[in-house]
């Protein structure tokens, strides 16, 4: 209806579309005034204005200009001024358009000719917004009024009319958002970066800005970050962030800083959602952020700091009608995790620009710490002494804080708890029918998706849905609609479409999926249905809704109790007004209650506000009907697991759910086999996919009728070793589990991983080859598949069956580790199941033992005749390794009738043999499909089958099989069918055929056909070369010095050194193995492990050492700087000087001992060659951190070896070989006492002899100094270094029983004087020394070893009597002095009378600290840091620990410099356990554990049945 109406001639009120549109709010919170037209100049007359719809349009004032004379420099001064209705002026007024007010003020403008006529451009607009000295005013213009003035622009408004126009903007924006506020609304989930959470505009946060609170539940801060430029808001955004999480790190409690809040102080309400423009590249934020803290922290503070700053998280802003804006929230989580921050305290520097090279000042660190709501800098006070004293009580509290945040993160991991939500999403889906044929039809009601949930809910398509009621007015454009559309076919409603139809048949429902607009759609061409607020969408749109409802649940629509209604919340719902919660109330009443319905909720946050608002709302408790636990994803994979078992593949998920694994996710993760949870389902006997053939018979075994596949009673213990495993807060555990050959131990891995499927996500290793990064990184990503955070993972269970040695298994494990980089891990994310095979052996672990410790079950009996025969029920010859444990005896009759008239002439027989070779000797060998066509000269065709291949394996195609290969690309390949047939193939041609092993390798060698095809070259020349080099014992002491330890009756030992190939043809065939490392020499010329193999098959086995020394020298060409090709010219070099010091006639003549000498001081320029490259590459080891291999140690054992053949060689001259007298001039000269020529004048006899010990002075009279140095490092090595994953490491036998053969060798001749001819002034304190040195217990880490090694107590009490008299005499040294402190609290741990009480030891320890020499400061800091240790002594007085940290400190630099560079593979070797409690040594703690539990498990646990009484009989008080 339109009404007369009268304006004031200088004032309007306009009803403006852009306010509409842009600025969101509560309209109704707005003047409406509607007047009667009298004829007001300048305006359009009553018949052309247009009428407002009442509740459509909200009414602005906006005040025109007057008539005013303007002088050259007047102007219009930028102040709104208040708009008030003269009292002259009673008449009502109407309200206009925008159109009608632009040609008002435009119109006036032309008639004043003095006004400035140019037009406001945007740059002016800007300018003049800048000219503002009202802070809160220029930041609402420049966020807001940017666009307004635009439009004003383009309809050509004049400078002052805009000017005015945009003031009285800014006022009713004030006025707005103060009259009329938005809802509370709940913060984005702490710690979350993958929610489905969106803020809406004018809405506020429900948290307060605060200090700690809890330490883990997170402090707030707001910051609006409006005003300035984008560089500005850039440098402010770093500088706060910067601040706030020093603040947090420093006060340990977890904080929020969220940018783009108000609050009151910006004139804002408190908490407000504003929002701020972000441009695309979100990234840029990341990337300046992580500059900034590499800029502000301290160095040794930047990698904590990077880790407890997570990322900026950007939330967007939502309008009230549920649009998307492109303005966002950013918010960054700190995140100060006790095992990081410690005990630290965090200092940044406030001003330091990016690519600054000003020097850092110490006066311009900040030290930020949470006091209520905002953060403070305890160094900003003027008064200096002051802000110290605040500085120093703060550090001095900080061990409170860490208790107190320790103990706030062990209550927070102690709340995890399990669900089985999956499992109720089947019953509910199903109707408690486990299957979706119940419910005949599914009815969705939805709200706004995010863009990353999109992939997660094809399910939806799946469901085929008869209605979808969606409440996104942009799901056409870019939300859910759009996604369904693209697999499916849509009819599009609005809601009034149902209420003006007459019959189901104009609306399809039967036909397609019904999907009905309930709150408008924003890309409606006709403007017929626009999105509407919650406050006035009831009025609006809620009557058709409800009509809509209501005729979905019509009987003759859905048959009752049959159709199942969804709610699928995408966005959550915290507002009462939300048209879903008024939509679930019309359902509600519809449906007489919650059982035909479901809700979805992506979290147990968003499920939270849902329930209490029904409860608010309906007063029931959906709890029973919801599912909350489950990420999308989850919900997914298990609805579309119950639709189709065989089409997709799926993971298991959290609570018995699944999740789908996509082809192209499982493409990318090469490297492993994954076992599904459907896997085989729908699988025959005779029908199967490849990658279901290695489980096939488990399957099976499991179908109704069939014979189980029998259960051995290890896999209930290892299947208990992994549950333990998950209790540990590791991020990567492992469990091995150790196998003879025939013991089926990966036929019981692969039963365990099939049992567990659907508990973990199990996978195989495929390529035990492949690198460890990339296997980490696809372990990993297998681990979060479907997960967006870490709370949603399920544990992968990784089968590696393979590796030869175990250091592999730990760097595979330490890697995985890394990559997870989780400083607090709640449980085990990644349990490795390491399957390795073993030796028999007559030690501690027989046959039948069992497991003896947690991290290794023992598997040592093959399969019984019962275990046999009932596996062989289901299984058949023509099965898969894997799960088969076939019969011998057919499997033998099978063998021997393939081969019975098998002729080597023939290729394919050649092949049959190869094959069964490779597959015997490595694992994982076989030949590509390729390289058999060519070889047995077959035609490739187009469209040929692999099966054609095989046939031409003729009589012998049923002992081979078709595999996939994994190499550097995947390939198909041939191998045997299991190794138990590879073996009885090659038992069956030896015995039988007279083929023996030395025959089959020359033939793979020689014949050029096998390396011809490029498809599988490489990995045949990888597994040829690894079952001739690879050994396989696996010693501490890298290097062939093994075998010269059992002297002439070494043959055995000498095989020792030869890979299990080369053992098995020389044992039988005797001689012929020369031939085959000869061809492989031929066949690998470049191959430097050959040519070692051939030298060191010279020197050991032919005693063919000019031969044997040109191939080390080739070795040694090949790879240079390999301290292994250094130690085999070495090595021969030191074996020919025993060799001929074995076969020289007595005594020695002058040449001979000249040419002995010579071949020594060789071997000794070598060895010292050998330890240089092997330091050299532990460095490097270190530095890549790939390798864990340890210092090769072989150089300096090595030179101990050769100084031991010097004194056997000089023992057999006639020089010393004349009596005792003649050994302790021997010893005076190897020790360089007595100088040669002093011998040559004292002795005129055999000058020929000395003139040769005078040619080699230098070498004889260091020769003492030389063992001495050697052994002491290896000591050193031992007592500081210990295994990388355990407390304990066991040492080569055969390695220790030659050191200990040298070093009595070495005391024999320096440590005892039995002529007093030499030494008649022998005072007691060179016996002293002398004893000392004999028993080794002349180094500290002599003396340490004694904790762990047996001793006996009198030989203890003896050296600490001779250190007692070395202390009390002048000339005691300071390496003696730090031994003397050693000694005693050595008794004291034995249980043994001390010499020196402990403060007499407190005063010979502080005199050593006051200047110690280099040698001394590793050992003297760490005896420092025992001795002073707080709760080791607690009668020593506060001043004694003062110090404490400095000598922790630079105990730490001293183990640094010393053993950092020889330290790869290793970690430093714990001796004493320092707690709150008395110290407790590791010898004690390995009683407790047992001989045959005596590591700790790599796993960093030490799991003991009976720990607890180990504690208590330890490290009780």
């Amino acid at each position: 209806m339109r009404q007369n109406s009268s304006i004031c001639r200088h004032q309007v009120y306009l009803s403006t579309p852009y306010r509409q549109t842009h600025q969101p709010g509560n309209t109704e919170c707005l003047p409406r005034r509607q007047t009667r037209h009298t004829g007001t100049p300048g305006l359009p007359p009553p018949d052309r204005q247009r009428q407002s719809a009442p509740g459509r349009h909200a009414c602005y004032p906006f005040r025109t200009v007057d008539r005013i004379n303007h002088s050259r420099d007047t102007r219009i001064l930028p102040r709104v001024a208040q708009v008030n209705t003269p009292r002259e002026h009673t008449e009502p007024f109407t309200v206009l358009p925008v159109d009608s007010v632009m040609q008002a003020t435009t119109k006036n403008a032309d008639l004043d000719q003095s006004v400035d006529v140019q037009h406001w451009t945007k740059g002016q607009v800007q300018n003049w917004a800048n000219s503002l000295k009202d802070t809160e005013e220029l930041t609402v213009i420049t966020e807001h009024c940017l666009t307004l003035s635009k439009d004003l622009l383009n309809r050509s408004v004049r400078k002052g009319s805009a000017t005015l126009l945009i003031h009285d903007e800014v006022r009713l924006q004030k006025q707005q958002s103060k009259s009329c506020p938005g809802n509370p609304c709940k913060a984005y989930p702490f710690g979350h970066c993958h929610d489905a959470y969106s803020y809406i505009k004018g809405h506020f946060l429900d948290v307060p800005e605060s200090g700690t609170i809890t330490f883990i539940e997170p402090c707030h801060e707001f910051k609006a970050l409006t005003g300035g430029t984008d560089d500005q808001k850039m440098d402010k955004f770093m500088r706060e962030v910067i601040r706030f999480a020093a603040a947090c790190m420093n006060s340990r409690t977890n904080g929020t800083i969220h940018f783009g809040i108000g609050d009151t102080i910006q004139g804002y309400l408190h908490g407000e959602i504003i929002g701020i423009h972000v441009g695309e590249d979100t990234e840029e934020y990341g990337n300046k952020l992580r500059n900034a803290i590499n800029r502000c922290f301290e160095v040794k503070d930047i990698k904590t700091a990077q880790l407890c700053i997570k990322p900026p998280r950007f939330v967007r802003v939502l309008n009230r009608d549920f649009t998307f804006i492109n303005e966002f929230v950013i918010e960054v989580d700190i995140i100060p995790y006790s095992a990081l921050c410690e005990a630290n305290t965090y200092l940044t520097y406030e001003n330091v620009t990016e690519g600054s090279t000003r020097k850092k000042k110490d006066d311009e660190k900040n030290f930020f710490i949470r006091e209520s709501g905002g953060s403070r800098n305890l160094r900003a006070q003027q008064n200096a002494k002051k802000a110290n004293i605040e500085c120093n009580k703060f550090v001095t509290s900080i061990q409170t804080l860490v208790e107190l945040r320790k103990q706030a993160e062990k209550e927070r991991l102690i709340q995890i708890k399990t669900h089985i939500q999956g499992l109720k999403l089947y019953k509910i889906i199903t109707g408690k029918t486990n299957s979706l044929g119940f419910y005949e039809r599914y009815i969705i009601v939805t709200n706004k998706a995010q863009p990353i949930q999109l992939s997660a809910i094809d399910f939806l398509v799946e469901l085929n849905p008869l209605a979808v009621l969606d409440f996104d007015p942009q799901s056409s454009q870019d939300g859910l609609c759009k996604h369904f559309k693209e697999k499916r076919e849509v009819n599009s409603h609005f809601p009034n479409d149902y209420t003006n139809t007459e019959s189901d048949e104009d609306l399809q429902l039967t036909q397609k999926t019904s999907w009905v607009f309930c709150n408008g759609r924003s890309d409606d061409k006709n403007a017929s249905n626009p999105p509407s607020e919650m406050n006035v969408w009831q009025t609006d749109k809620g009557g058709s809704v409800r009509t809509v409802v209501s005729h979905l649940c019509q009987k003759e629509v859905c048959r009752s109790k049959r159709f199942l209604v969804v709610f699928l919340l995408l966005s959550r719902v915290n507002d009462p007004t939300d048209p879903l919660l008024e939509t679930f109330y019309m359902f509600y009443q519809e449906l007489n209650g919650t059982k035909q319905m479901l809700c979805i909720c992506d979290n147990e946050n968003a499920f939270t506000l849902w329930k209490d608002l029904i409860i608010s709302c309906c007063e029931v408790d959906i709890s029973k009907r919801c599912i909350y636990e489950l990420s999308l994803e989850e919900v997914n994979g298990t609805v579309l697991s119950l639709l189709s078992k065989k089409q997709h593949r799926f993971l298991p998920g959290t609570g018995g759910s699944n999740v789908l694994l996509e082809e192209n996710v499982e493409r990318e993760l090469f490297t492993l086999e994954i076992l599904c949870v459907n896997q085989c389902e729908g699988c025959t006997k005779d029908n199967f996919d490849k990658r279901d053939e290695p489980w096939l018979e488990f399957y099976l075994s499991e179908q109704i009728g069939a014979v189980s596949f029998y259960k051995r009673k290890e896999i209930d213990e290892v299947e208990r070793r992994i549950r333990y495993l998950l209790t540990l807060k590791r991020a990567c555990t492992l469990l091995t589990l150790k196998h003879l050959p025939g013991c089926g131990g990966s036929t019981l891995a692969k039963h365990v991983l099939w049992r567990q499927r659907t508990e973990y996500r199990c996978a195989e290793l495929n390529d035990t080859s492949a690198d460890h990064d990339t296997v980490a990184e696809h372990v990993l990503k297998l681990l979060k598949c479907g997960c967006k955070e870490p709370k949603d993972r399920v544990p992968v269970l990784l089968m590696v069956d393979g590796f030869k040695q175990m250091k592999k298994a730990l760097n595979l494990q330490n890697t995985i580790d890394k990559k997870c980089n989780n400083p607090e891990p709640r449980s085990s994310q990644v349990i490795i199941l390491n399957v390795m095979r073993s030796k028999p052996t007559s030690g501690p672990h027989k046959p039948g033992s069992g497991p003896h410790n947690g991290d290794t079950v023992y598997l040592n009996q093959p399969f019984s005749d019962i275990q046999q025969k009932q596996n062989n029920k289901h299984i058949n010859t023509n099965t898969s390794e894997g799960p088969t444990a076939s019969d011998s005896n057919k499997s033998n009759q099978g063998a021997q009738c393939a081969l019975k008239n098998i002729n080597m002439t023939e290729k394919h027989a050649q092949l049959i043999a190869a094959l069964a070779l490779l597959y015997v000797y490595c694992k994982h060998a076989a030949l590509s499909v390729s390289l058999c066509e060519e070889y047995l000269s077959l035609q490739p065709k187009s469209g040929s089958a692999d099966s054609e291949v095989q046939e031409a394996f003729q009589q012998f195609s049923a002992l081979v099989m078709l595999c996939d290969i994994r190499a550097n690309i995947l390939f198909k390949g041939f191998r045997m069918k299991n190794s138990q047939v590879a073996q009885l193939c090659l038992n069956e041609l030896n015995l039988t055929h007279k083929v023996s092993k030395a025959k089959i390798v020359n033939i793979i060698l020689t014949t050029d056909k096998f390396y011809e095809s490029t498809q599988g070259k490489k990995k045949l020349q990888h597994d040829i070369r690894d079952i001739l080099v690879k050994s396989c014992p696996s010693h501490l002491f890298v290097g062939e010095q093994e075998a010269s330890f059992s002297g002439d009756s070494a043959d055995k030992e000498i095989k020792s050194m030869f890979s299990p190939l080369i053992q098995d043809i020389m044992s039988e065939t005797p001689g012929l193995e020369e031939n085959v490392i000869k061809n492989a020499s031929f066949r690998f010329p470049k191959d430097a492990s050959i040519a070692q193999l051939r030298a060191r098959y010279y020197y050991l086995k032919k005693k063919k050492f000019d031969k044997a020394r040109a191939w080390a020298d080739k070795c040694k060409c090949l790879a240079p700087n390999s301290s292994e090709s250094s130690e085999t010219s070495a090595q021969v070099l030191m074996h020919e000087l025993k060799y001929s010091l074995a076969n020289e006639k007595l005594p020695i003549c002058a040449e001979v001992l000249t040419r002995l000498l010579e071949l020594a001081r060789a071997a000794l320029k070598a060895f010292t060659e050998t330890k240089q490259l092997a330091k050299v590459e532990s460095e490097q080891r270190l530095q890549t951190k790939k390798d864990l291999s340890p210092l090769n140690t072989s150089g300096f054992l090595g030179q101990i070896q050769v100084c031991v053949h010097i004194i056997e060689a000089l023992e057999k001259t006639p020089l010393f070989s004349a009596g005792k007298d003649c050994l302790d001039l021997l010893s005076s000269m190897l020790s360089g006492k007595t100088q040669i020529h002093q011998m040559k004048e004292k002795h005129k006899k055999h000058m020929d002899y000395y003139t040769v010990l005078q040619t080699f002075s230098d070498m004889l009279h260091n020769l003492k100094f030389t063992m001495k140095d050697n052994f002491d490092f290896l000591d050193k090595f031992h007592a500081n270094l210990g295994s990388k994953f355990g407390m304990i490491e066991s040492h080569d036998p055969t390695a220790n029983a030659e050191l200990s053969r040298c070093f009595a060798k070495f005391a024999e001749l320096f440590c005892q004087t039995k002529s007093k001819h030499f030494f008649s002034s022998e005072s007691e304190l060179h016996k002293a020394r002398q004893l000392t040195e004999k028993e080794k217990l002349d180094t500290y880490s002599g003396i340490l070893n004694c904790l762990s090694n047996d001793i006996k107590p009198e030989t203890l009490k003896n050296v600490a009597k001779a250190y007692k008299l070395i202390h009390c005499s002048p000339e005691c040294s300071s390496v003696e002095r730090v031994n003397y402190i050693y000694i005693n609290v050595v008794l004291s741990c034995m249980g043994q009378e001390v010499i020196e009480s402990l403060r007499s030891l407190l005063k010979i320890l502080y005199q050593c600290l006051e200047n110690p020499p280099p040698e001394t400061r590793l050992p003297l800091y760490f005896i420092a840091v025992v001795l002073l240790w707080p709760h080791q002594q607690k009668h020593l007085n506060r001043t004694d620990c003062d110090q404490l940290q400095s000598y922790i400190s630079d105990m730490k630099s001293a183990f640094h410099s010393e053993m950092k560079q020889i330290s790869s593979g290793k970690r430093a070797k714990v001796h004493f356990f320092l707690g709150k409690k008395p110290t407790v040594r590791l010898g004690e703690i390995r009683k407790c554990i047992g001989g045959d539990r005596n590591s700790l498990l790599p796993n960093g646990k030490m799991e003991q049945y009976g720990q607890n009484q180990m504690y208590e009989s330890v490290c009780a008080e």
